[in-house]
């Protein structure tokens, strides 16, 4: 089909410079609202063109395809993962479901190592502190947090995420730890000094920080839960810059609230935007709204995917990010 004439439907708002190219190359229908669609406007969407570019935040599942009208034949998600999607259902109607790995890697990365340092050194306690006048000058015991240099991190997941965030750990004097459903390569293991435990168990009792980058599938789900929190160490701190499903949140608060562990970082959340209401109670927590890849750079780069995805597929090509159910 020629590109002009593919229709194509965002659900939501994007970066202009990716909005531009796309109305450039298809018959496009843009989200200027930026809401999130409901189940029902998803449904018409799919029902109303070739390609829908859907958000991780939009559960495109079995009532939706059941909806989809007969020239669907793309899924073009604007997201590395794809959770959020029934790509066994799609893939069986004839539809071909795609997403942008890779280039939010580094930015997530970067947020992972942030809330490392947040957590342990109380980097929100000090911005409250300065915010509500209570700092009279320095003295030698107030503000104290902990050291990450010289401690064990363990990394739940290696792939581009967690090996980035192994090449940063390295940087900071962090002994890197994983555990990931098969080894990496030996001359990957090597480069980034890294430890490889088959039992995901033994190694959170050992680890002084726990870093989630694994994503979620069946198989992680509530993976961390609350007999896994409670092998952690009790001085140890637990990131998620990954997907919220993986720990069970009200036994993260439990674990918490018991001192069963020092603390958290989250960027994540097992049922978004909501958050165990606990959670914002606690001290020894840092909370983010889902932003580790919030960066321009990345939402253009994945914007891009995007497009490349549908020309290739317009074109008649595999697309060159297809994923598969075997995949997930």
């Amino acid at each position: 089909m020629p590109r002009k004439q593919t229709k194509v439907i965002v659900t939501r708002k994007l970066p202009a410079p990716v909005e531009k190219r796309m109305a450039e190359l298809f018959d496009v229908e843009l989200n200027s609202s930026d809401v999130a669609m409901t189940t029902d406007q998803l449904a018409d969407a799919a029902s109303r063109c070739d390609v829908l570019v859907p958000t991780v935040t939009d559960k495109i599942d079995g009532r939706v395809l059941a909806r989809a009208g007969d020239n669907l034949r793309l899924i073009a998600q604007f997201g590395a993962g794809v959770d959020n999607i029934d790509v066994q259902s799609a893939v069986s109607r004839g539809i071909t479901v795609t997403n942008t790995p890779g280039v939010l890697t580094e930015d997530t990365a970067d947020m992972t190592l942030a809330l490392m340092l947040a957590v342990p050194r109380r980097l929100v306690d000090g911005v409250k502190a300065i915010e509500d006048g209570r700092f009279s000058g320095w003295t030698p015991t107030w503000m104290l947090g902990r050291r990450i240099h010289g401690k064990r991190l363990g990394i739940i997941g290696m792939g581009r995420i967690g090996q980035a965030v192994a090449r940063r750990a390295r940087a900071f004097g962090l002994q890197v730890h994983y555990h990931n459903r098969k080894p990496v390569l030996p001359q990957i293991a090597e480069k980034l000094e890294a430890t490889y435990w088959e039992s995901l168990d033994q190694m959170l009792s050992r680890m002084d920080i726990v870093s989630v980058n694994c994503p979620h599938t069946p198989a992680t789900y509530h993976l961390l839960n609350s007999r896994r929190l409670k092998l952690m160490k009790r001085d140890a701190y637990l990131v998620n810059t990954s997907r919220g499903e993986v720990i069970d949140e009200t036994a993260l608060v439990r674990a918490i609230e018991a001192g069963d562990i020092a603390g958290a970082g989250l960027d994540v959340y097992e049922r978004e935007p909501e958050m165990h209401p606990r959670l914002r109670e606690l001290p020894n927590v840092v909370l983010l709204p889902h932003m580790g890849s919030a960066t321009l750079e990345s939402r253009i780069d994945m914007g891009e995917k995007v497009i490349i995805n549908i020309k290739t597929f317009v074109d008649g090509h595999r697309p060159p990010d297809r994923v598969l159910p075997a995949m997930l």
